[in-house]
């Protein structure tokens, strides 16, 4: 490798890590904030990806051990979407029984070491996929079901916890 090429890599690794903290940074300034939460619309990211992931796999659909690994990666994103959901702190107000969102540490680092934990699949795979089998369609339909879970189910967890305690509030 020249040192042209390794100056690239680097040069490509500072520009994703200085998108990634300037994404951080307007996330977590956001997060502070109370929002409202249309349990109503909680549907429509998930409802979305999904027809967009039913696409992809449509269009390039996988094959063998890759379809295992898929379904794997859709139970572990649905873990991982649960635990996130339950991250996020919800808020009914008592006497308007308006429904809000804030948006926790926990959660924003939890998502970034997600995006973290993709990065390093794919350059894994760029790099190293073929003594570890991998390429990068491999690691792309991973993710996909990964990220498929990881939205629905966080978006199911909220929706239920929110009709929970706007139920709650309306019985007092």
């Amino acid at each position: 490798m020249n040192n042209q090429a390794i100056q690239a890599g680097w040069i490509s690794y500072a520009i994703f890590f200085v998108v990634l903290v300037a994404v951080v940074a307007f996330r977590m300034r956001r997060m502070s904030k109370e929002r409202p939460l249309k349990i109503g619309q909680l549907w429509i990211v998930p409802g979305i990806y999904a027809l967009l992931a039913a696409f992809l796999y449509y269009r390039f659909p996988p094959h063998g051990m890759v379809i295992l690994w898929c379904f794997v990666a859709l139970g572990l994103g649905a873990l991982a979407g649960w635990y996130r959901g339950k991250m996020m702190h919800i808020t009914v107000n008592p006497e308007t029984h308006e429904i809000s969102q804030k948006g926790s540490l926990a959660a924003m680092f939890f998502l970034l070491g997600i995006i973290l934990v993709r990065y390093a699949a794919r350059e894994i795979a760029v790099l190293g996929g073929s003594s570890l089998h991998l390429d990068i369609m491999t690691v792309t339909d991973v993710l996909i079901a990964f990220a498929l879970g990881l939205l629905s189910v966080q978006r199911i967890e909220m929706y239920l916890r929110a009709k929970r305690l706007l139920e709650e509030a309306r019985a007092r």
